[in-house]
């Protein structure tokens, strides 16, 4: 079995002196009481770390023409996942949806007519994150997303380091040595989707397109992941971003 030890270039600045300072300058005093309590720091072994897995459905894909509709965080370590403290919200989006959005998660206008702003639940999704390395799978959704819509609700957003389980995948199956020589002689690039990316591990099929499902299934997906390519004793910095 091959251990990676990718290379990473450390944020500038880096994400323990960034929450610091945020900790300092944030008037929300949620966002505040966020930032002080910190994260994991980069030497911690991800063995060690708390993590929560986070997914948002969206209207699309631009955070500056879309908005968010549904959330679901479920928190875990690699050792287990927390299902009882899983949450789940529909949340009203500030931008129309579009039958494409609605055929592709289901959520309906009956359904955003219900539900609160996201505002409302900023608490909940604020202490569902607090402490916890943040875990994605494509962190141009989620980490974006909810940094614009804090952005337009508070006038200050918020940012964060994640692991993204689809750029890990990346890492393996695209830019390793093996991968780049399959492109060479003309196989075409694996899937990183992450569906396709949990057949490789042998993980159960789920149904996608709802964010505490993808969330579930993100979190099983980084379990596996260290298990077959990384170790409990990776520092997380070596795997966020």
């Amino acid at each position: 079995m091959i251990r990676l030890r990718p290379r990473m270039s450390p944020p500038t600045p880096g994400w323990p002196e960034y929450l610091a300072g945020r900790a300092e300058t944030a008037r929300d005093p949620r966002l505040a009481r966020y930032f002080a309590a910190g994260l994991p720091g980069p030497e911690t072994p991800i063995g060690e770390a708390p993590m929560v897995a986070l997914d948002m459905e969206t209207t699309g894909l631009d955070e500056r023409r879309h908005a968010i509709v549904s959330i679901g965080v479920v928190p875990f370590t690699l050792g287990r996942i927390a299902l009882s403290r899983r949450r789940y919200w529909v949340v009203r989006p500030s931008r129309p949806l579009s039958e494409e959005s609605v055929t592709f998660h289901h959520i309906t206008h009956a359904d955003i007519a219900r539900a609160p702003d996201l505002g409302e639940i900023l608490d909940e999704l604020l202490e569902a994150l607090t402490g916890r390395l943040v875990v994605v799978h494509y962190r141009h959704i989620e980490r974006p997303f909810l940094n614009a819509a804090l952005k337009a609700r508070l006038g200050e957003g918020v940012m964060f380091p994640v692991i993204d389980t689809m750029s890990l995948e990346a890492r393996i199956h695209r830019q390793s040595l093996l991968a780049r020589f399959k492109r060479w002689i003309g196989r075409p690039p694996a899937s990183i989707r992450l569906y396709d990316s949990r057949a490789r591990y042998g993980l159960p099929v789920y149904a996608g397109h709802h964010a505490l499902i993808d969330a579930l299934a993100t979190a099983e997906l980084l379990q596996a992941q260290v298990a077959s390519h990384y170790s409990p004793t990776t520092p997380v910095g070596e795997l966020w971003s």
